[in-house]
């Protein structure tokens, strides 16, 4: 009963009985522990150890008190305790939306000390923050290539060759039947053609009178005459329904699930309300892996050599580590280079061959090219996907070099000092310096003898880019 979230009524209970199950029963509900209990054995089993050791206390209390006295002894170390309990489990739940196997009898201890630590109180203020960003969870739920959904993914297109319903031009043949065409004699008919007339108007002609009669007729174009006509074929080019090849592109189905690797920078720069957004991204991607029973891998990133690598877990271990990477201070420079390359050596193991890579950070960095042109072999290789949250006032070089969606938090602002963001747009570089932008053109290279010779205007050889 306490597993399906309920508590069952006291007539069913075979034990406790008597005035036990009258003083427990109403504690019971009162601190609604079988909502607590629903879906989850070990708190269950909790809940049922907690009842017999402390309905076993009521006999050695009895040593002091009678067995009333005893028994309400019993239920206020009861209630006091999963006072407590239910308090600490609510939080476990606010925090990570389960308490996965943090509750466990033999973790239990270990994870009650946690949340009792300073840090714990740092997890619930990001918690508190994150009811602020829902797009935040909107953008991590897509993370993953392990499933393909019925969604269509229009930045993720295929070229196919299809067959379309066209209309094409054909040759046809085609009788035409030409009037007044010498050739085969139809009927009689009036008209004003002299050389196909009969003979009894030619007639007319001799006559001294009938003769402006048949002028008069001829005027008229009404003497009798033979109806002569032909048929000819001709060739015209007519329409005719076909289908002919074509190249079209067509999104392909949105990839999701699968486990997320988050890269957050932690450098001097991200320190205030966007070093609160970061860990808040952080924190969202533990829920989601958590809750889709997926792997989150974070890396913390400040300068050189300074990667801080953490597997998270829903468990008494697992959320020490999430304590320790959340409340870690940002400080420090920023290179990006080094972390991007171990977050790709850690996708080529088969674990983790279908993670998307999350990157929260405010742009302040640049890769090398190094960098960039091995994190574009990894996309072609791996199929990997890049997704940026840009907590900061523009896309940068680097994050436009390494990311293939951002996604802006304009109002980042809000989430420590406060006042609205003073930038109308992510995408000031690209549209006030779009020369600054690394192309195939600008990574070209020349030597410093073809340098010298192209500022003295001398001619360069064909081949001096490279």
């Amino acid at each position: 009963a306490l597993l399906a979230g309920a508590a069952p009524p006291r007539s069913r209970w075979r034990w406790p009985t008597g005035k036990v199950l009258d003083a427990f029963g109403p504690a019971l509900e009162e601190l609604d522990l079988a909502r607590h209990c629903k879906g989850r054995e070990e708190v269950a089993d909790q809940v049922v150890k907690s009842l017999l050791f402390h309905t076993d206390r009521i006999v050695d209390y009895r040593n002091e008190w009678d067995e009333d006295a005893a028994i309400e002894q019993a239920l206020r170390a009861f209630r006091a305790d999963w006072q407590d309990r239910a308090g600490e489990i609510e939080e476990l739940v606010y925090v990570f939306g389960d308490t996965g196997d943090a509750l466990k009898h033999d973790r239990w201890d270990v994870t009650r000390g946690l949340l009792r630590a300073t840090g714990w109180q740092e997890m619930l203020r990001i918690r508190r923050l994150l009811e602020n960003l829902p797009e935040l969870a909107a953008l991590i739920r897509r993370l993953g290539r392990a499933r393909q959904t019925e969604e269509r993914d229009e930045a993720s297109q295929v070229r196919l060759r299809v067959l379309e319903e066209s209309v094409e031009l054909v040759p046809r043949t085609r009788i035409v039947r030409v009037p007044d065409l010498p050739g085969q004699t139809r009927s009689i008919r009036r008209s004003g053609r002299i050389a196909r007339m009969l003979a009894q108007e030619a007639m007319l002609l001799p006559h001294p009178r009938l003769r402006m009669v048949w002028f008069a007729r001829h005027a008229e174009r009404i003497l009798m005459t033979y109806e002569d006509d032909d048929c000819l074929e001709e060739t015209i080019l007519a329409e005719s329904p076909a289908l002919r090849p074509a190249a079209q592109r067509i999104p392909e189905r949105r990839l999701e699930m699968g486990p997320i690797v988050v890269c957050v920078d932690t450098s001097g720069s991200m320190r205030g309300a966007s070093e609160d957004v970061a860990k808040a991204c952080v924190l969202e991607a533990i829920r989601a892996a958590h809750a889709q029973k997926r792997a989150c891998h974070a890396l913390a990133f400040s300068g050189p050599g300074e990667i801080v690598e953490r597997e998270l877990r829903v468990d008494a271990r697992g959320i020490g580590d999430a304590i320790d990477f959340l409340t870690r201070s940002f400080h420090g420079g920023t290179e990006v280079s080094e972390v991007i390359g171990r977050a790709i050596d850690r996708m080529r193991e088969e674990r983790w061959r279908f993670a998307d890579l999350l990157i929260a950070t405010d742009g302040e960095f640049g890769p090398t090219r190094e960098a960039v042109s091995h994190l574009k072999a990894a996309k072609h290789a791996l199929g990997l996907r890049v997704q940026g949250v840009l907590i900061g006032d523009r896309e940068t070089i680097g994050m436009l070099e390494t990311c293939d969606d951002i996604h802006w938090v304009r109002d980042w602002r809000r989430f420590g000092q406060g006042g609205p963001s003073p930038i109308h747009s992510r995408s000031l570089t690209a549209q006030y310096f779009p020369g600054a932008l690394r192309s195939a053109g600008s990574a070209c290279e020349v030597s410093a003898d073809e340098a010298s010779k192209a500022v003295s205007g001398r001619p360069l050889a064909h081949d001096t880019l490279r």
